[in-house]
């Protein structure tokens, strides 16, 4: 093959990756805004979860997250049973103190962003020292700021997902097209 036909080629299969990494790139986008829509509905059946151990079977706070932790899987399923599990063994730690230790020990790679980490973490600041009807009161405020972030994502989750998987595929091409 003359060396003209090997540069040709060369050029062909690097084009071709290109537009294949920065395609997968914007998929890769794609998949952690959805990712993150899950996870922060699974949250929001865990808040619910913990609003009724609290409210209606009168609850520790150790005994609430132990039983939400153990009915849910995944980094929220793990943070709620290491809270307890950290509550069981440092009684005398202030809540606040080991839930905002214990949240920002999650997944800082996630898909959550430092917002929501930062409005998990605030909950716990008016739990454990306020009587069952204030806490409930806190649950369902932290419950309405999550409904309106739950709204927003899946308001633009269609445009969104659709915007970096396009942005992703013609990024390579403008790439193939500039290195050519």
């Amino acid at each position: 093959m003359p060396a003209e036909g090997m540069v040709l080629l060369l050029r062909f299969w690097g084009s071709a990756l290109m537009i294949v990494g920065c395609g997968g790139c914007g998929l890769w986008l794609s998949s952690r805004y959805r990712k993150r829509l899950d996870e922060l509905e699974q949250l929001r059946q865990m808040i619910f979860l913990l609003k009724g151990q609290i409210i209606y079977a009168n609850a520790t706070l150790q005994e609430a997250f132990g039983a939400v932790g153990g009915r849910t899987e995944g980094p929220f399923g793990e943070l709620f049973t290491r809270t307890s599990e950290r509550l069981a063994e440092q009684p005398a730690a202030g809540f606040s103190e080991i839930w905002r230790e214990e949240v920002q020990r999650t997944d800082a790679d996630g898909p959550l962003k430092e917002a929501d980490r930062q409005a998990l973490a605030s909950l716990g600041e008016h739990l454990g020292f306020l009587d069952r009807e204030m806490q409930e009161r806190n649950l369902l405020l932290y419950l309405e700021q999550l409904d309106l972030t739950l709204e927003q994502l899946r308001l633009h989750r269609q445009e969104r997902c659709r915007l970096y998987s396009s942005l992703g595929v013609l990024s390579g091409l403008f790439l193939a097209i500039l290195l050519a």
